[in-house]
């Protein structure tokens, strides 16, 4: 992952596309439902989580951000992403405070629903608006404001695509989306025409947290060439009975790793569930783990989708 995570940072692909045009600013971006200007590109950023930090990085963004937030209290953070971020204080383990925006003198805040963010919480758009404080939000994250199709690739895409332009790094960010999709069209091309039936397994024990349409998990495995057993639930992080596993049987279960569980404690968990024995998943030991980073909008949503594929079809 290393190799590939410094790959992408270097922008080694002799294949990328047209220089970009340069930002005009004032710059007014779609973010969820709502229209953010911005005057000047941010030079005080603040990224919370570490997918969010991780695009920020590797757009290049690291002298004009104050640090990040949301990463060692999750413990999602691979050694590879931990060396990336050495000298980059977090100034928070956990959720940020306005207080903490305010003393950083932070100037842009790249953050999500559910990511950062609680809807009626106190750090929000509306709530840092007052301070100056502009806010972009996770594309994927809008499911929690607003009606939205299933997630995509595309969300990524457009993440990376708006930062590229806030910062007036397009060229870098176009090499990047160009990189991932090269990549991505390499795994679709050996794909067989059926599709397994898969659940994501975060976490969780009387009930399960796992993803529905609107969730990221989605797009990764339908890119693939799985189906999401919970494709048909309108949300995004969520919570579901073990019943509704069990009725969908799925026959791959892709477990995310992060947090003070292992991905193997996870499994076993799994494995000696009673509700679960009938499982195919669970009778065929079928499982697949990808890490937190690479199960949320990031770069590394490549290596979960080639992790993934491998795993469904024995590649």
């Amino acid at each position: 992952m290393i190799r590939t995570t410094l790959f992408l940072l270097l922008g080694l692909f002799a294949s990328t596309s047209a220089f970009a045009q340069a930002t005009q600013y004032p710059l007014t971006i779609q973010s969820c439902n709502r229209q953010v200007t911005f005057n000047k590109a941010p030079t005080h950023a603040l990224s919370h989580d570490i997918n969010m930090t991780q695009m920020m990085l590797a757009l290049g963004l690291r002298q004009r951000m104050v640090g990040y937030s949301g990463v060692s209290g999750w413990k999602a953070v691979t050694p590879e992403l931990r060396k990336e971020l050495e000298g980059l204080p977090e100034l928070a383990s956990k959720y940020p405070s306005v207080e903490t925006l305010l003393n950083a003198n932070v100037d842009f805040f790249f953050a999500g629903w559910d990511y950062g963010m609680r809807v009626g919480g106190d750090l929000t758009p509306q709530t840092l608006a007052p301070l100056d404080i502009p806010v972009y939000e996770l594309t994927e994250s809008c499911a929690f404001v607003m009606k939205r199709p299933a997630a995509s690739l595309d969300d990524t895409y457009n993440d990376l695509r708006n930062l590229g332009r806030i910062f007036d790094v397009q060229d870098r960010a176009e090499q990047l989306i160009g990189q991932m999709q090269q990549r991505i069209a390499v795994v679709q091309q050996q794909l067989p025409a059926q599709r397994p039936r898969v659940f994501l397994y975060d976490s969780g024990e009387d009930r399960a947290m796992t993803s529905g349409r609107l969730g990221m998990p989605q797009a990764l495995i339908d890119a693939a060439g799985g189906r999401n057993v919970l494709d048909d639930i309108e949300a995004s992080w969520t919570r579901v009975n073990w019943e509704s596993v069990v009725e969908r049987n799925p026959e791959v279960i892709v477990i995310v790793d992060y947090g003070e569980i292992s991905a193997a404690q996870k499994q076993a968990f799994l494995e000696q569930h009673p509700a679960l024995q009938s499982v195919a998943a669970i009778r065929n030991k079928r499982f697949v783990v990808i890490p937190y980073v690479g199960a949320t909008p990031s770069l590394e949503n490549v290596e979960a989708i080639e992790a993934i594929a491998a795993g469904l079809h024995d590649t």
